[in-house]
């Protein structure tokens, strides 16, 4: 396959950076708003988790599961996340174009972290590779697509 070309559809374009920049943003703002009153609930204070060192279960499962599992559930359950719907983006197979299996959507959220360790390089790779690809999506076998006439830009960012 043509690194060039989106996967099955002609009609699909590989999202960008900045889209993808930008989405996360909103992921990570809806996720805080989630997991702030958690943790407020189940320890008393704002300093629980990676503000004071993971010291316990709770805080692991505040601090990691639970952002893991609604991540991943979005994932499995529209191929997306609040921020990518956004532009009308899905998470699709590398290779098919079809839904990611289980262990890909494992995968590529281990991936995030592997992305994240070196100065966030594995998440800065999407701007350069072809099939904006991150390394996260490298390791998982996924692509991140819209359709080209989805309309979906609301800043115009377009990449």
């Amino acid at each position: 396959m043509d690194p060039t070309t989106p996967p099955i559809d002609s009609d699909l374009v590989y999202v960008g950076f900045w889209m993808r920049v930008f989405a996360s943003l909103v992921d990570s703002i809806l996720l805080m708003l989630l997991m702030v009153p958690v943790g407020y609930v189940l320890f008393g204070s704002l300093e629980w988790g990676l503000s004071r060192g993971i010291s316990d279960t709770s805080d692991f499962i505040v601090s990691i599961v639970l952002p893991a599992a609604v991540i991943v559930l979005f994932w499995s359950q529209v191929q997306s996340t609040p921020g990518k719907m956004m532009f009308g983006a899905r998470i699709v197979d590398a290779k098919t174009g079809a839904e990611p299996t289980t262990g890909q959507w494992a995968l590529r959220y281990f991936g995030y972290y592997v992305s994240a360790v070196v100065v966030l390089l594995g998440f800065v790779w999407i701007a350069f590779d072809a099939r904006k690809q991150g390394l996260h999506d490298k390791i998982a076998g996924t692509v991140v697509v819209r359709r080209r006439d989805s309309g979906a830009d609301p800043l115009g960012i377009n990449r």
